[in-house]
């Protein structure tokens, strides 16, 4: 029987950590991928947007009174209140994904915590050479405690990391589309490839392949 609740609690132990191994160091990996996904989808969503609107030359008026928008007040608002400054950008559909990011972090700050305490607790009751303590891993021996314990707390740094690192892409998440927000690409944003003649150094013609992006600056605000 004692064979058998080892061999449990092994499996248990190793189990874990397998699946554990695969998700935390992984964490950090996956928000900023996400990140930069959606600032190559943002840009891509804006060169979709067509202007369906037009005012005739009677009715426009000049649009210098118009306040510019401010990369810095974009960068400050985010820093502040993570997805303020998404709001003010105009890019409400990233605020849930960053707080998804904020809470995944914090799921796995409260989980690495939780076990963190437990270890740590676990080895000093197995230490304290107390004969009335009761060592709730009677199986394990001290080192296998610390072990767990050291690893857990590797977890827990890990996860605040991660942590930083979302609060980080989201202010730099900010102040890029801030900076971006009165540059209007083109709607035709594909990279052209077709052949093309060359013609050399040496006043030879050869063939060849020619790559074209086409982009234009438009400000927003005349």
């Amino acid at each position: 029987m004692k064979n058998l609740t080892q061999s449990f609690i092994n499996y248990h132990y190793l189990n874990n950590r397998k699946v554990l191994r695969s998700i935390n160091p992984s964490l950090i990996g996956f928000i900023m991928t996400c990140f930069i996904f959606l600032q190559i989808n943002s840009g891509s969503l804006k060169a979709q947007k067509t202007d369906t609107t037009k005012v005739s030359d009677t009715t426009k008026v000049s649009d210098t009174t118009k306040k510019k928008h401010s990369p810095k007040t974009a960068t400050i608002m985010s820093a502040i209140v993570p997805g303020l400054g998404q709001a003010y950008n105009k890019k409400y559909w990233k605020i849930p994904i960053i707080y998804v990011g904020f809470g995944a972090c914090a799921y796995f700050i409260n989980f690495n915590t939780k076990w963190y305490n437990h270890y740590k607790q676990a080895y000093k009751y197995k230490n304290d050479n107390d004969p009335n303590t009761i060592d709730p891993y009677p199986i394990y021996t001290s080192d296998d405690v610390l072990s767990l314990k050291n690893y857990y707390r590797r977890d827990l740094e890990l996860s605040y990391i991660a942590t930083a690192v979302v609060y980080l892409l989201n202010v730099l998440d900010a102040s890029v589309d801030g900076n971006l927000y009165d540059f209007d690409v083109s709607e035709d944003l594909s990279l052209h490839v077709e052949p093309s003649i060359i013609n050399t150094y040496n006043n030879y013609n050869t063939a060849g392949i020619k790559f074209t992006m086409s982009f234009n600056h438009k400000n927003k605000s005349h």
